[in-house]
């Protein structure tokens, strides 16, 4: 699991996300599951948990992925401690983090992309960066 934001925002892949003792420990509050081909996590009932099953591709649907980056955007405005996982961590999750970050700080998606790597790995789809670059155009 990485930390992106200081006791606020973390990444994370589907181990980190079923790992209930790390989470609560990190004082967690709201996870953000992205990763369709898993199995939904159950949590206490204290914890938030968005499941917003999503594709590396871009054929994901436009209304699942608007609310995930709003979501993730709104936690972080509201210092929400929050989880972003998908299935390996590498994709999915750093490119909704950094869209929604570029949504809270009015900076481009490339640039906050580049905040988000500098904390550890990366390899963003292709075709999730253009749905993801297209969309925060658009708004």
């Amino acid at each position: 699991m990485r930390e992106i934001l200081p006791r606020l925002l973390w990444i994370g892949n589907a181990r980190d996300a079923r790992d209930l003792n790390q989470v609560l420990d990190l004082g967690i509050t709201a996870v953000i599951d992205l990763a369709r081909e898993e199995p939904p996590v159950s949590y206490p009932r204290e914890i938030v948990y968005c499941r917003l099953p999503l594709i590396d591709g871009d054929e994901n649907q436009t209304v699942v992925l608007q609310t995930a980056l709003t979501t993730v955007a709104r936690f972080i405005t509201a210092e929400l401690p929050t989880l972003v996982a998908c299935s390996a961590g590498m994709s999915r999750s750093p490119a909704i983090v950094a869209g929604a970050l570029s949504l809270v700080h009015d900076c481009p998606f490339p640039e906050a992309l580049q905040q988000v790597a500098a904390s550890g790995p990366c390899d963003v789809a292709p075709g999730l960066w253009n749905e993801i670059e297209r969309l925060l155009t658009e708004s």
